[in-house]
């Protein structure tokens, strides 16, 4: 079979995404081919049935991809990214999902020609359940963004913006986003235990009741508002505590100085050296 995607990367999120297009079935394993310079790391792909080699020089000569998915660190983006410089011929689309590395960025090393989409996912892709949010410069057809929005698909939600300076405020939002609630668990963890209750049941009470709540919210055609308000009575145990979550907006401000914070460095790091 033709080779449709080559990725360059197969770590953890690398690997998370092409086990879940092999097994939705959105793509066969041998159209894809795998370049990855650890060999442990590499073994994973061929196990799944994928080509693979240890540098891109390996991939066919005759070969040209659908697509070229960038899955590595922004260190090396540059680096990696200039051994495909072959395929910027406008014929095969790039997707990179290196955080705080504009497009503008690879044009630089590929040249004019080559349709680029920048993806932003977050950590819980790595079992289906992420955020992706892609940006594609003008050169990407209708057909390709479809493809790749399906693709992306197998490992949550996608949606995408038009403006890619809001990609910085992604970032603070879901990119990060999963370690702001990742820490919510552990504070309503320690404060379980404070109140009594031993460790692995406040564990467990602080994990379901976060994981139900953002269930019923996915699920509800309420808007979040409504569902704190249905938990609410009045003068009850639930508003006692919000009394203390959002006075004087305090969880509200919390928030949105962390997310600005998050922001301003994904503008940071975005710069060049």
């Amino acid at each position: 079979m033709t080779i449709r995607l080559v990725l360059a990367g197969c770590g953890n999120m690398g690997y998370a995404m092409l086990s879940g297009w092999l097994k939705s079935g959105k793509l066969e394993p041998s159209a894809v081919f795998v370049v990855e310079p650890n060999a442990e790391l590499r073994k994973r792909a061929e196990a799944l049935g994928c080509g693979a080699a240890a540098d891109a020089s390996a991939i066919p000569a005759d070969a040209v991809p659908d697509l070229v998915v960038l899955a590595v660190k922004p260190q090396v983006i540059r680096d990696v990214t200039a051994s495909y410089k072959r395929f910027g011929d406008g014929r095969t689309t790039f997707v990179s999902i290196a955080a705080g590395t504009p497009v503008s960025t690879f044009e630089d090393v590929l040249g004019d020609l080559a349709p680029i989409v920048r993806c932003m996912p977050n950590t819980p892709a790595a079992i289906g359940k992420g955020m992706m949010v892609v940006f594609s410069n003008p050169l990407v057809s209708d057909d390709v963004r479809r493809f790749v929005a399906e693709l992306l698909s197998a490992s949550g939600v996608v949606t995408t913006i038009e403006d890619e300076s809001l990609m910085d405020a992604v970032t603070a939002v879901s990119g990060s986003g999963p370690a702001y609630i990742f820490h919510f668990i552990e504070a309503l963890t320690a404060a379980a235990e404070k109140a009594g209750l031993p460790a692995e049941t406040a564990k467990l009470l602080a994990m379901q009741t976060v994981y139900g709540a953002a269930s019923l919210a996915a699920e509800s055609e309420e808007e979040p508002g409504v569902l704190r308000q249905q938990v609410t009575s009045p003068n009850g145990t639930t508003a006692a505590a919000l009394a203390v979550l959002m006075g004087e907006d305090r969880l509200t401000k919390l928030l949105t100085d962390a997310v600005e914070a998050a922001r301003l460095r994904s503008i940071e790091l975005g710069k060049p050296d």
